[in-house]
């Protein structure tokens, strides 16, 4: 987990900074109530990661960071889960949300499969799964939307040796780089570094899948990922990023057969597809075995291409050994990010009584961000009662 206003989402657009960090704060203590480690900051040695990577030409944001582990986050959200019933929160699992029903110009009741509930006030927060069906129906409520910018790009796998340093001297599990990249000047990133772990099979949504990455607190690997993303914003005539998103994911499943493409760097600097023989002449086997050996730039367009070899040469330079001939890369990888629905400062709607929160809202990208907004919308609720949250 990530402790910084601006990553994750941006705090900033709902609050000033202190307000921020002291919400940063308040939900650290909560996660580390229910059994998460304390978040590390050991700011002498992420400032010398930070000099080191301007040197270069790179962006590094010094964070404090816990990490969970992909195994115990389970036993987490559970204690959590615990903690709500016994305040008396009811949880209806199984449940689907069909319709958010409006009279006199607030929410009077939402409707489910099998029956509605009346309401005083409705906080959405349905995650991406949910966004297109929010999105969907606050629209028809006359709520605005605008599309937010889409992320596209690979997730990199390399021995881990190469980022053990990153991790374990400079104590930064989850390192921030930011690159503009020298062509193009265009925004590339690194996200979810997953140290000693393993690559993974992520469906998007029915038909549509991509990959991503995950690290346990009790089994580790030999290597090390993480994506390398470059960022992308559409204007006129198509603004809908999500629909070039899937269109890119569509065609790199459709080349995979059904699987995700995998490629050594090498063979996409040389543009070559790769093979299996190729691959196995690497320094690294690969964590995803369901992978079809191939060519990304047979369906990625070439500007994103180029900015992913940029970008990871750029990277080099801070961490010795990912520019390598036989890095892996696979594809794709695409963080689509919801419509974000237009809110006052308290994520309250142009409808008085909904108010809305997380990654399905578009106003976070993360589980402290959506946290976060979750908050900031509960607060919200509260002043609308005229009653101060605590």
């Amino acid at each position: 987990m990530n402790f910084h206003p601006e990553i994750g989402g941006n705090l900033l657009d709902f609050m000033d900074e202190d307000e921020a960090w002291k919400l940063l704060e308040y939900i650290e203590q909560l996660f580390v109530s229910l059994g998460a480690p304390k978040a590390n900051f050991e700011s002498d040695k992420l400032e010398r990661l930070k000099l080191k990577a301007a040197k270069a030409g790179v962006k590094f944001i010094p964070i404090r960071q816990s990490h969970i582990g992909s195994d115990e986050l389970p036993v987490i959200i559970g204690k959590f889960v615990e903690r709500l019933e016994k305040k008396g929160v009811e949880f209806r699992f199984g449940v689907k949300v069909l319709d958010l029903v409006a009279e006199g110009g607030r929410i009077s009741k939402v409707v489910f499969n099998g029956g509605s509930i009346k309401t005083d006030y409705v906080l959405a927060a349905p995650g991406r799964s949910g966004s297109e069906w929010l999105t969907s129906t606050v629209t028809k409520l006359g709520v605005k939307t605008k599309y937010n910018p889409i992320d596209i790009g690979v997730r990199v796998e390399v021995p881990a040796e190469i980022f053990d340093e990153i991790v374990f001297e400079y104590k930064s599990w989850d390192p921030k780089f930011h690159i503009y990249t020298p062509s193009y000047d265009d925004f590339v990133r690194t996200f979810c570094v997953s140290p000693r772990g393993y690559v993974i099979k992520e469906f998007y949504e029915e038909g549509l899948f991509g990959v991503n990455g995950h690290s346990f607190r009790r089994t580790s690997s030999n290597n090390t990922n993480f994506a390398f993303l470059v960022r992308v914003s559409l204007t006129e005539p198509l603004e809908n990023t999500m629909l070039y998103g899937k269109r890119i994911a569509q065609i790199t499943n459709t080349l995979g057969g059904g699987k995700p493409i995998i490629q050594r760097l090498g063979d996409l600097i040389r543009h070559r597809r790769s093979t299996w023989d190729r691959i196995k002449r690497s320094y690294i086997t690969p964590t995803l075995k369901g992978v079809t050996p191939g060519d990304i730039a047979m369906a990625y367009p070439h500007r994103i291409i180029q900015d992913i070899i940029e970008g990871l040469e750029r990277l080099d330079r801070v961490v010795p050994g990912v520019f390598n001939e036989t890095t892996l890369l696979y594809a794709p990888e695409i963080k689509f990010y919801a419509m974000r629905i237009e809110t006052s400062k308290h994520l309250q709607t142009a409808i008085k009584n909904l108010f809305v929160a997380g990654d399905g809202a578009g106003v976070s990208r993360g589980i402290v961000g959506a946290a976060a907004t979750g908050i900031i919308a509960a607060r919200g609720i509260l002043r609308s009662e005229g009653i101060s949250p605590g």
